[in-house]
C-alpha cells in the first residue's frame, strides 16, 4: 500500500507530461551524434530547479534514458555512435541497416532498451542498499583488475586478427598516457603543449575516432549511403519481439551485466555494453555471425547500456558517489533542490526517492512506444536524405559535440587528428575498437594499479595486497577464464570429434 501512492503519484498529470517530454527530448539529443548523454542531462538541468523535487528527478531521469537509446539512431543507421555507450551497437547494428534491416534492427535496439532499462530500475528500487554495500566494498586493486578483465575482451574485439586487435590496444593505452602521470607529476607524450597536459578528453577522442572516419569513408565512396530495401516498414514489432524472445538469455543476462557495470563508479554505458557484447558473442554457437549483422549483438549492448541507468543511481542515491558521468550532474540537482543523499534518503525523503525510482520506470515505458514512432521515421528519413545533405549535417552536429563536451576548441582540434589516424589505421585492418578499449581502461588500470602499490607498500607487502583480497581472486580467475576459454573450448571441441 506504501508503494502503491508512489505508483499513483507519477501518473499525476504533471509527472506523466515532463516524463514523455523528458524521454523525446533526451532520444532526439542522444540521437544527435556527439551530444552524450551527460550532456543531455547537463543542458536540461536549469529547467528543472523550478519543479517539485520528484517532478524534477523524473523529468533528468527521463532525459537521461531517452539519450541512452537515442545513441542506437546513429549507431545502427549511420556508423556513428551517438553516445559513447553506443558504440558496441555499431557492431552489428550498421551491417543490418546495409542489409536494409534498419527498421529492424531499430526495433529490436527498443525492445532491448525497454527491458534493460526496467531491469535496471527495478534492481534500483529492490536491492538499493545492499548493492551499494557490495560496491563499497571496491577498492582501487579491484579496479585495476576489473580493467584488466576488459582488456582481455580485445580478444572478442579482434574480428579475425587478434594480433592487429593487441596492437591496437596498445595503441589505446599509450593515448590514456597522454598527460601529467598520476604519481610524480611527470609530463608523458605532451609535446610540449598546454594543450594535453590534462590528457586527451575520452569523449572527444571517442567521437573522433567513430565519427571522423565514417565521414571519411561517406565523402570518399560514391556509392549511396544506405541500401534501399523494398520492404522498409513503419516497424517490424512482430519479429523483433520474435528475435528479443529467441534470445531472451541473452537479454536478461546483458541487463544483469549493466546494472552491475552501473553499480561499479565510474563505468558507465560503454563498458557495460563491451561486456555484454563479449559475453554474447563467446556463448554464441555462431559467434562468427557477430560483426555481420547478428542481432544477439543489438539484443546485448541495448539492454546493457540501459541497465546502467537503474544500476548507477544505486551509488548515486544511497552514498552519494556517482555511478555514471550524468549521475554527478543529477547528483549536483539533488543538491541544488535540498536533497541529501544517503542512507537516511529511503527514510526522511522516501516520497521523493520513490516517486523518483517508479518514474524511471514510467520513463522506460513510454520509450516503447516513442522510440517505435521516432524509428519509423528515422530510417525512412536516412535514407530519402542524400548524401550531400546528410555528410555536411553530420559533421557540424559532430565537430558542435566535440566542443561542447568542454566548450574547447582544442578537444575539436585533437578529435579531427584522432579521427585522421583512425582512417589510416583502418586502411590497414585495425579496428577503432580495441584502441577505444584501451583509451578507456588504460586510465582506470593507471590509477587502480598506482593507488594499490602504495596502500600495498605502506602496508608492507604489494603482492599481498593485489593477490589475497576476494573480490580481486574472482576477477583474476575471470581474468584467466577469458584468456583460457577459446584454448579449451578448442580442445573440447576436438575430444568432441574424436568421440563421434
Amino acid at each position: 500500500m506504501f508503494h502503491l501512492q508512489f505508483l499513483l503519484d507519477i501518473f499525476t498529470p504533471l509527472n506523466f507530461i515532463i516524463a514523455l517530454a523528458g524521454v523525446c527530448a533526451g532520444i532526439v539529443i542522444g540521437a544527435m551524434p556527439g551530444l552524450t548523454a551527460t550532456m543531455a542531462v547537463a543542458v536540461l538541468v536549469p529547467f528543472t530547479f523550478a519543479a517539485p523535487p520528484a517532478t524534477a528527478l523524473i523529468a533528468l531521469g527521463a532525459i537521461y534514458t531517452g539519450a541512452i537509446y537515442g545513441g542506437s539512431y546513429a549507431a545502427i543507421l549511420l556508423n556513428t555512435p551517438g553516445t559513447p555507450s553506443a558504440i558496441a551497437t555499431t557492431f552489428d547494428g550498421y551491417p543490418m541497416a546495409k542489409k536494409g534491416d534498419g527498421d529492424l534492427a531499430l526495433t529490436i535496439a527498443c525492445l532491448s532498451s525497454v527491458v534493460g532499462g526496467l531491469v535496471g530500475a527495478l534492481c534500483l528500487i529492490l536491492l538499493a542498499p545492499p548493492l551499494a554495500q557490495f560496491a563499497l566494498s571496491f577498492g582501487p586493486v579491484e579496479y585495476f583488475w576489473m580493467a584488466i578483465f576488459g582488456l582481455t575482451l580485445i580478444a572478442s574485439l579482434s574480428e579475425g586478427n587478434i594480433y592487429k586487435a593487441a596492437i591496437g590496444g596498445c595503441i589505446g593505452l599509450l593515448l590514456s598516457m597522454i598527460g601529467v602521470a598520476e604519481v610524480g607529476g611527470d609530463l608523458r607524450f605532451t609535446g610540449e603543449s598546454y594543450t594535453l597536459l590534462g590528457g586527451l578528453d575520452v569523449v572527444s577522442a571517442l567521437i573522433g575516432l567513430y565519427c571522423i572516419p565514417v565521414l571519411i569513408d561517406l565523402v570518399a565512396s560514391p556509392a549511396s549511403h544506405m541500401k534501399i530495401s523494398t520492404r522498409v516498414s513503419s516497424f517490424r514489432l512482430k519479429e523483433g519481439l520474435t528475435k528479443c524472445w529467441t534470445d531472451k538469455f541473452n537479454l536478461l543476462r546483458s541487463s544483469v551485466i549493466g546494472t552491475a557495470v552501473g553499480i561499479l563508479p565510474g563505468a558507465g554505458g560503454s563498458i557495460a555494453s563491451l561486456v555484454a557484447y563479449s559475453e554474447a558473442r563467446r556463448s554464441s554457437k555462431n559467434p562468427e555471425n557477430f560483426g555481420q549483422g547478428e542481432s544477439s549483438g543489438i539484443v546485448a549492448t541495448e539492454s546493457a547500456n540501459n541497465a546502467t541507468v537503474g544500476g548507477g543511481f544505486v551509488p548515486t542515491l544511497v552514498l552519494g558517489i556517482p555511478g555514471t558521468p550524468p549521475d554527478a550532474v543529477i547528483l549536483g540537482a539533488l543538491l541544488v533542490q535540498g536533497i541529501r543523499v544517503g542512507p537516511q534518503l529511503f527514510t526522511e525523503q522516501s516520497d521523493v526517492v520513490f516517486t523518483f525510482m517508479y518514474g524511471l520506470i514510467l520513463a522506460t515505458l513510454l520509450m516503447l512506444p516513442v522510440g517505435l514512432l521516432f524509428g519509423r521515421y528515422a530510417f525512412r528519413l536516412l535514407i530519402a536524405t542524400p548524401k550531400a545533405l546528410l555528410v555536411p549535417t553530420v559533421a557540424f552536429l559532430t565537430m558542435l559535440g566535440g566542443y561542447a563536451v568542454n566548450n574547447s576548441g582544442n578537444d575539436v582540434v585533437i578529435m579531427v587528428v584522432l579521427g585522421g589516424i583512425g582512417w589510416v589505421l583502418a586502411r590497414f585492418g585495425f579496428k577503432q575498437s580495441p584502441i577505444v578499449l584501451g583509451l578507456i581502461l588504460g586510465v582506470i588500470a593507471e590509477a587502480g594499479f598506482v593507488q594499490g602499490y602504495l596502500i600495498g607498500s605502506a602496508r608492507g607487502s604489494v603482492l599481498a595486497e593485489f593477490f589475497t583480497r576476494p573480490i580481486s581472486m574472482v576477477v583474476v580467475a575471470f581474468i584467466l577464464l577469458t584468456l583460457f576459454y577459446p584454448i579449451i573450448r578448442k580442445q573440447l571441441g576436438k575430444s568432441k570429434g574424436s568421440q563421434s
